[in-house]
């Protein structure tokens, strides 16, 4: 079966698919599967396949057809394909409970270079993600992903993508609110904090900062109670971004203040850079320039002192989305400078006369 004829079999199993009769389609895919020789083709039929058994809920056949995908994408030696192929491995892994598969094969996506992917596979990616880390409990991590998946869903106009992330807020809210029930029975005020902090993080994700102030002065107040330091600083950003939605930037500069003093005296420079960001939009926003200029030399400050940057191009890390090597010595550097260079050693460790590390 040739390109064309392989195209026409592929478009006539997605009417039928779209009519309804879902096992005719089926039968037709699987004949091209048998039968084409254009491997372009056959990745797409494939894609077909694994959507057609995800919808069905035949999750083993999903991953079945998932690995021929990826076996064909390697064939056809495009990053993009790869890219694709490892998504569906990731989706199918995270359908078959296979949370720390799911984990490593969105990270493959995220770090694969040359590709041309639209925002749509990576908001995909993010919420398969997301959806991994909430079954192994790890909240936090969850929510970020969630809330980077919805930020491309909304950028793109993605309904499909933003209802999806929805259903995953659902139920994280729903096993956060689990969490907060055991912990109100055993007294743990702790992850009554935390819980809290998560219930107000979702619903500020959402815009709905009228739901989550309260939440966000509940944990405040078991932070305090603590003796929690590094979780009244999260919590008093949160603050701050809330006030920033609702345009009150006086109001979210007071919040920010209190972050400051705290993280200062914690020397808590994570939580220095985020605040100093925050900053920096709030004054851009209010046209104080001198103010804003502060802040940008201060964020690149707290950069230099975490050596949040590339040893090669010199650029700050994690201000753009960019994939990133780890070298053994915990250097971080972007991975395309790796790849240009073609470097073996870290170029940090050698000007710092360390030994250095390979990759």
């Amino acid at each position: 079966m040739g390109q064309d004829q392989t195209k026409q079999q592929i478009e006539k199993g997605l009417h039928l698919y779209q009519s309804n009769q879902t096992e005719k389609a089926l039968q037709v895919w699987m004949r091209v599967l048998e039968k084409s020789a254009d491997p372009a083709g056959r990745f797409r039929v494939l894609g077909c396949l694994i959507t057609a058994h995800a919808e069905m809920g035949r999750y083993k056949d999903m991953l079945k057809f998932a690995v021929v995908q990826i076996d064909t994408a390697r064939e056809l030696e495009d990053p993009n394909y790869l890219t694709e192929g490892y998504l569906n491995l990731a989706r199918s892994n995270e359908k078959l409970c296979e949370f720390q598969k799911t984990i490593s094969y969105c990270k493959t996506c995220l770090n694969m270079q040359g590709t041309t992917v639209s925002p749509q596979l990576n908001g995909q990616v993010s919420l398969s993600m997301g959806n991994a880390f909430l079954g192994l409990s790890i909240f936090q991590k969850a929510l970020e992903c969630f809330e980077k998946a919805l930020r491309y869903a909304h950028n793109n106009d993605d309904k499909m993508l933003e209802c999806r992330v929805c259903c995953s807020l659902g139920n994280f809210y729903a096993q956060i609110k689990e969490s907060m029930k055991i912990a109100l029975q055993h007294g743990d005020r702790p992850l009554q904090a935390l819980c809290l902090l998560c219930f107000a993080d979702i619903h500020l994700s959402r815009r709905d900062v009228q739901t989550a102030f309260p939440r966000y002065d509940s944990a405040m107040s078991i932070m305090t109670e603590i003796g929690n330091r590094l979780g009244q600083i999260q919590v008093l950003l949160g603050v701050a971004k809330c006030w920033m939605i609702q345009k009150e930037l006086d109001k979210a500069l007071e919040s920010i203040e209190k972050a400051q003093e705290l993280a200062e005296g914690l020397g808590n420079k994570l939580g220095l850079l985020k605040l100093h960001c925050l900053c920096e939009r709030i004054y851009r926003t209010k046209g104080q320039q001198r103010e804003l200029r502060d802040h940008v030399v201060k964020f690149h400050e707290c950069v230099e002192e975490m050596e949040l940057y590339c040893g090669m191009c010199g650029e700050s890390i994690g201000e753009k989305n960019n994939q990133l090597q780890a070298l053994p010595c915990s250097h971080f550097f972007h991975l395309k400078c790796l790849q240009t260079n073609g470097t073996r050693g870290c170029p940090n460790c050698r000007r710092l006369s360390v030994k250095p590390g390979y990759v």
